[in-house]
């Protein structure tokens, strides 16, 4: 791998930082099942990194539930709101953020989500989302495509007050379409992807690791974890 100095950093919260994924397809599965249909784990691996609506239309049509894919995003949103913000965060995040946070390397957050859970989340951890320089979401009226697309990490990188070149920007992902959308702006990506992701979903990462608490900053021109003193928690 080639050692690059990133000025900038990309970081994913709500499926790399915030531990959500799981217990945003239990909700799903939970729709489903109150009309006996079941969300096999086939179809949840096929949803990963999905922006809400194409996972309500591909979840309503393939399980042809008897309601449209507006009642289920509604029902999806409303025990999101109720269940998501308790979502602890990934083993390592908390390290992660704050020492970048303290060596000064801006960071984004580029997301599928929706700005209303964007900002759900920063109310509950109000520092962590204080982290970020700024913050762009699938309903940013810039974007016009989610990902598999390259559009918000286009846009997030244009964000930037150094306005960095691509290959400037390192993307933190952990699903196969936010790698590919990650790459496709021609960014760096350092993936974490869930155990049950095939060999194949993950060959075009640059980096591929079990968990936060295995990267190595040094790697991509950053300051080492043992630049910073150790501190308490502060998220």
């Amino acid at each position: 791998m080639n050692v690059i100095h990133y000025r900038s950093v990309h970081d994913i919260i709500h499926k790399s930082i915030e531990d959500s994924e799981v217990i945003y397809h239990k909700i799903i599965k939970q729709i489903c099942n109150k009309y006996g249909k079941k969300y096999t784990k086939e179809l949840e691996i096929k949803m990963y990194g999905e922006t809400d609506r194409e996972i309500c239309l591909t979840v309503v049509k393939q399980l042809k539930l008897p309601i449209s894919a507006d009642e289920f995003e509604l029902q999806l949103h409303y025990l999101a709101l109720k269940l998501l913000p308790g979502a602890p965060l990934q083993k390592g995040a908390e390290r992660l953020l704050n020492h970048l946070h303290d060596c000064k390397i801006p960071m984004a957050l580029a997301t599928n989500s929706t700005e209303q859970a964007v900002r759900l989340h920063a109310t509950i951890r109000p520092k962590l989302f204080g982290m970020f320089h700024h913050k762009v979401s699938v309903t940013d009226p810039e974007v016009d495509r989610g990902k598999p697309n390259p559009d918000i990490y286009l846009v997030a990188a244009s964000r930037f007050r150094e306005k960095p070149k691509p290959i400037q920007c390192l993307v933190f992902e952990d699903s196969a379409i936010g790698v590919e959308a990650a790459k496709e702006a021609g960014m760096q990506v350092v993936m974490i992807p869930d155990s049950r992701l095939g060999r194949e979903q993950t060959r075009i990462a640059t980096l591929v690791i079990r968990s936060l608490l295995d990267f190595k900053p040094e790697l991509f021109g950053l300051p080492p974890f043992d630049n910073i003193p150790k501190r308490n928690s502060r998220i």
